[in-house]
């Protein structure tokens, strides 16, 4: 199985070291594409969809957090930071807009491939599959539509609900606070307060009709989905 991956760099040598030895080291099963400031990118994540992103935090352009948070309105594909932005509150701040790793210059190569592979070899089912379900609520996060029941009924949803649903069935069983939800979904510099995640859980509830009972309020703690 062959994968694309898009790398958001803008040190020309980086990405030529980097892609050239996932190439190699997969023996070209891993294609590596690249976009050397954030406008490029998002250009190009619009464009297509790829299997992992690595991703710089300090671009010209759109930054490396706001790709992050564009990527994970619409896609469930991992993403790598590779950046030299390694204080803690970067570090937390990328894991909230939901990067799976975070790598801080400099790095190895290898280590770099290992995480990679690992990553690719862990979500290629779900997204080769490009559709993720639990239990009677199914989401295609390449088209952006929601079905439930065993006669997939299509619903609308708003994006912030959309993006809220998805989130929620990536974490099946897991409790999420509503300060994880809003960081997730309303950003890490959102001025608003706590509520605004309760009144949008309603608003999904609403349109997945008995199928909103998945979602469970964990009381004091903040929110559950549950198969």
């Amino acid at each position: 199985m062959a994968f694309q991956i898009l790398m958001v760099e803008d040190d020309r040598q980086i990405y030529e070291v980097v892609g050239d030895f996932l190439t190699d080291k997969s023996e070209n099963k891993i294609t590596v594409e690249f976009a050397e400031d954030g406008d490029k990118a998002t250009e190009m994540l619009y464009e297509k969809e790829y299997d992992l992103v690595l991703l710089d935090v300090m671009l010209p352009g759109v930054s490396g957090f706001e790709i992050c948070r564009f990527i994970r309105s619409n896609s469930i594909c991992p993403i790598v930071f590779v950046t030299a932005r390694g204080r803690q509150e970067d570090v937390l701040k990328g894991y909230e807009l939901g990067a799976d790793d975070y790598v801080v210059k400099p790095f190895s190569v290898a280590e770099l491939y290992a995480k990679v592979n690992a990553l690719l070899r862990r979500s290629k089912g779900m997204i080769k599959a490009r559709k993720i379900n639990c239990g009677q609520i199914y989401l295609n996060p390449l088209t952006l539509q929601v079905y439930v029941g065993d006669e997939r009924k299509e619903i609308t949803l708003a994006a912030k609900e959309y993006h809220l649903l998805k989130v929620l069935i990536e974490h099946v069983d897991e409790t999420l606070s509503r300060d994880y939800l809003l960081t997730r979904i309303w950003g890490y510099d959102f001025d608003g307060n706590e509520r605004v995640v309760d009144n949008h859980i309603k608003k999904v509830r609403k349109a997945l009709g008995e199928y909103g009972k998945q979602i469970q309020t964990v009381f004091g703690r903040g929110y559950r989905m549950r198969a």
